[in-house]
């Protein structure tokens, strides 16, 4: 009886313990860039919202940068292209993505469009997560999320086409370097869901949002897209790539580029970028402790319970 007990009291222990880790830091945000050109990210946290370590900064070919985000976090994150700052004044603007700061920060300020999207609410402790790649402002580079340690559907999603070498003549933006959405092009109420479209009843599927979907059939296409469009998952971290393998850009698979992360302090460790298979080859060496991976926060508290249970069943 005591045994059972003991063993009751050990479950609730470590399924608290694990509740109250996951609340501490709710989910990391590791973002990507394996595009053949420098990527300038954009960080735009919603009202309400802790404002994470940076709201914008330059992503150089085969580099990386993790944030931590709180529990119940919300925001978007999206890629700024051509962008050009002065080295003095530290003044510049970018082709595509732009957030009107005229700074590398955005400052609370969001993208214009066309941009592709990632846009993402973290629950707390045991709540999902929801998250999705949004193409209803329009498309300006290839994006993917993958998932990592969190439990239920927790699918990737994203676009990996280049849909900007299969954009309309009437939605191209500049030389080419983005595609516009029909609203942002037209800006009728048809297609923007607005005015008599504002409902799910009225707003429907245009041609142009039909050509986006079936280039990205996991990408928001139109405003009222949610049901193939949004995903969930819990306790997760996030990876946001930009063009990933598969698509127009030289492919990942032909290197494992450096690159730089920055913790919670502000300072830069150098890193190597997960294989493409994101394969957990620390697993089998975790107990012997020859693994050569860093857990991330939601994997490490994990394997802090699991260690816990494996030595208190020796016991």
């Amino acid at each position: 009886m005591d045994l059972i007990v003991s063993y009751t009291s050990l479950y609730i222990s470590l399924v608290v313990l694990f509740a109250f880790c996951r609340g501490i830091s709710a989910a990391s945000f590791t973002i990507i860039n394996r595009c053949e050109y420098t990527v300038w990210p954009g960080i735009l946290s919603n009202a309400g919202s802790a404002v994470l370590d940076s709201t914008g900064f330059e992503l150089q070919q085969g580099r990386s940068r993790s944030f931590q985000a709180p529990p119940n976090w919300s925001g978007r994150f999206w890629g700024r292209t051509g962008c050009t700052f002065d080295t003095n004044t530290g003044q510049g603007s970018c082709v595509t993505g732009d957030c009107g700061s005229n700074q590398v920060e955005c400052n609370g300020a969001g993208a214009t469009p066309p941009a592709t999207l990632a846009e993402f609410t973290i629950g707390s402790g045991a709540a999902l997560d929801f998250y999705d790649v949004s193409l209803v402002d329009g498309y300006n580079v290839p994006m993917i999320v993958d998932t990592s340690g969190g439990s239920g559907t927790c699918l990737s999603t994203g676009c990996v086409t280049d849909l900007n070498r299969q954009c309309p003549n009437e939605l191209r933006f500049g030389d080419g370097a983005a595609c516009k959405s029909a609203c942002e092009a037209f800006g009728s109420p048809e297609y923007c869901c607005s005015g008599a479209y504002s409902s799910p009843a009225t707003c429907k599927p245009s041609i142009y949002s039909e050509m986006f979907k079936a280039a990205c059939p996991r990408s928001y296409s139109y405003a009222y897209d949610d049901a193939t469009s949004t995903f969930t998952c819990t306790g997760a971290d996030y990876t946001i790539t930009f063009c990933p393998s598969g698509t127009s850009q030289k492919s990942a698979r032909d290197a494992s580029p450096t690159t730089s992360t920055t913790n919670s302090s502000g300072t830069e460790s150098q890193d190597v970028v997960p294989n493409e298979d994101n394969s957990p080859s620390w697993l089998p060496n975790f107990f012997s402790g020859d693994s050569s991976k860093t857990l991330s926060p939601s994997a490490s508290v994990i394997a802090s319970l699991a260690s816990f249970l494996y030595l208190f069943l020796l016991h």
